[in-house]
């Protein structure tokens, strides 16, 4: 098992995690022992935040014992993994706008002890904001504000902190050209934001753009 980043596991062209909690699976994932620990499969055809490290994420952000304010948090996959990477000193504050997801979450949350679930709108930081100050923000939401989204939230971000963003044109333009959607989606960005990477999501999204931010 290769450390690519702390808490981040590669071997024979599988990702994976170090389980914070042995034998719990959050979406049917494969469960690895190796060495005395047990690593989760990490899939990159259904997480962006992995297919974006397999893809050469340069600077992975998140880490151990990293606070992280995940907008998007859906059914808590993706931030599971998110979990087990910024460890037991760690946090994820998890921010879902769907009753229904939230009933999956909440279910997640309630096994790992460094997850917070949120019922709030990410267009409404200030709904959310005793959270206090985070070191990274990750956004994963389907809206046509997805910029704007991210740069209300850049409150909870010191200067130099990061963000992470999974832009999907087709949920910001259907018909438009996605290069043209990526163009105007950095150029409100860098309002708040510095382009550290930007890293095509092909194969494993289709029309998706994931950037590495650093606040201003």
């Amino acid at each position: 098992m290769r450390e690519l980043f702390p808490g981040v596991y590669a071997q024979n062209g599988l990702f994976y995690t170090r389980n914070s909690l042995k034998g719990f699976k959050v979406h049917g994932e494969k469960l690895l022992q190796d060495k005395g620990s047990e690593y989760r499969e990490w899939n990159p055809n259904q997480s962006k935040l992995c297919a974006a490290i397999a893809k050469g994420i340069k600077h992975m952000p998140i880490t151990k014992e990293s606070k992280v304010l995940y907008l998007g948090a859906a059914h808590g996959a993706t931030p599971s993994f998110v979990a087990d990477i910024v460890g037991s000193k760690g946090e994820v504050y998890c921010i879902e706008v769907a009753p229904i997801a939230m009933r999956d979450l909440i279910a997640v949350c309630e096994k790992r002890g460094n997850m917070i679930p949120i019922l709030a709108d990410a267009r409404k930081p200030e709904d959310y904001e005793e959270i206090g100050s985070v070191d990274v923000v990750f956004e994963d939401v389907a809206d046509p504000q997805q910029a704007e989204i991210m740069n209300a939230n850049a409150r909870f971000l010191s200067k130099g902190g990061y963000a992470l963003i999974a832009i999907k044109s087709r949920a910001i333009n259907s018909i438009e050209e996605p290069a043209h959607v990526y163009a105007k989606v950095k150029k409100i960005l860098a309002e708040a934001f510095e382009i550290e990477q930007e890293i095509p999501l092909e194969p494993f999204e289709q029309d998706h753009l994931f950037l590495v931010l650093r606040k201003k």
